[in-house]
């Protein structure tokens, strides 16, 4: 079978062939369909210095898919062959005290398929049955191949209950703009979306999100009136890692407001801790998915009517994965689709 390997240290990637993976009694086989570029990805390929401390080559890389189940483990029941279907990515202990506790989310041993362990950029991947997610309704398979990025969005925004809220979204990545469809869907009063980056700002606002600042050009305080807004946000969902727009972020809430953190920074942060005590802020970190309520979330808000799938700007087939790889490090497009059924 193809697969998408970092064979050694390094920057680039090699469609190098494997042999058809085998499933444990505990797994399942896998045809994969489709698989989604993520930002970890891009690390890997470039081979920056968080890849080169955390990858062991060689490794197949990819945790953004779907496809459809083509064998059993012979162990395995209550799932079938044929079943369409995404995963979940992170592969816990079942030990830890979080584990045991039934968070598996907080497990302090978890392995990431596709930076720890092998991913499914690859025609077959063999996953465990318990972290196979089964879509009982018809799904597009672009959509279907972004649900982890699409669970990561749904879990900072369901942090706080964003009814009649004012909720401000700093970074219009394909993370943050699902991010802000979803607290526009549970009936926020204003979701604005910033970012410094008028491409990424026109995909949020082809996607409904009328509500767009330029931060390089515009202060937020100066487009309060635009927003009907007198004293600050309610809630802040911070999915761009950047520090200054953190910093932004703080200094725009209203007394009592809420932040989720997700977006991840490159170097440690400077924070004023000052405003954040004073204003009785609550700043809550975010990081993958809970397992499994918010994939119940995420088909649910699908199946009641939400629609993300205009955050999919560009789909390759795998044998284009250079130009593809290319693409999405260019900071210009929305989520980047690996076709491997074409």
């Amino acid at each position: 079978m193809l697969a998408l390997a970092k064979t050694r240290p390094g920057p680039g990637l090699e469609l190098i062939e494997l042999p058809r993976p085998t499933p444990s009694p505990n797994e399942v086989l896998i045809r994969v369909l489709r698989t989604g570029i993520c930002g970890t990805d891009l690390h890997i390929d470039s081979w920056d210095g968080w890849a080169a401390q955390v990858v062991r080559t060689p490794l197949v890389l990819g945790h953004e898919f779907c496809g459809e189940i083509v064998e059993l483990g012979s162990s395995v029941t209550g799932l079938e062959v044929g079943q369409f279907v995404s995963g979940e990515g992170h592969y816990v202990c079942g030990r830890c005290r979080a584990c045991l506790a039934g968070r598996r989310h907080l497990c302090s041993n978890t392995r990431g398929i596709g930076y720890h362990v092998d991913g499914a950029f690859c025609e077959y991947f063999a996953m465990p049955a318990g972290n196979v997610w089964v879509h009982h309704t018809p799904v597009d398979p672009d959509v279907a191949a972004i649900f982890d990025p699409f669970g990561n969005a749904v879990h900072a925004a369901l942090q706080f209950p964003a009814l009649a809220e004012d909720v401000l979204v700093s970074g219009a990545g394909p993370i943050g703009i699902m991010a802000a469809l979803v607290a526009k869907f549970q009936g926020a009063r204003n979701v604005v979306i910033t970012d410094l980056g008028d491409e990424r700002l026109e995909l949020a606002r082809s996607v409904g999100l009328a509500n767009t600042v330029n931060v390089s050009r515009e202060n937020l305080a100066d487009v309060y009136e635009r927003f009907d807004m007198h004293e600050g946000f309610d809630i802040g969902l911070e999915m761009s890692g950047s520090g200054a727009a953190l910093t932004s972020m703080i200094e725009h809430m209203t007394h009592g407001g809420r932040i989720a953190l997700l977006g991840t920074p490159t170097k440690p942060l400077e924070v004023d801790f000052a405003t954040i005590i004073f204003n009785m802020l609550t700043i809550q970190g975010v990081t993958g998915r809970q397992m499994f309520e918010t994939w119940y979330a995420m088909s649910a808000l699908l199946r009641s009517g939400l629609d993300i799938s205009g955050v999919i700007t560009h789909r390759f087939p795998a044998s284009s994965f250079r130009e593809a790889f290319d693409v999405a490090a260019g900071g210009h497009a929305g989520k980047v689709i690996l076709t491997w059924d074409e």
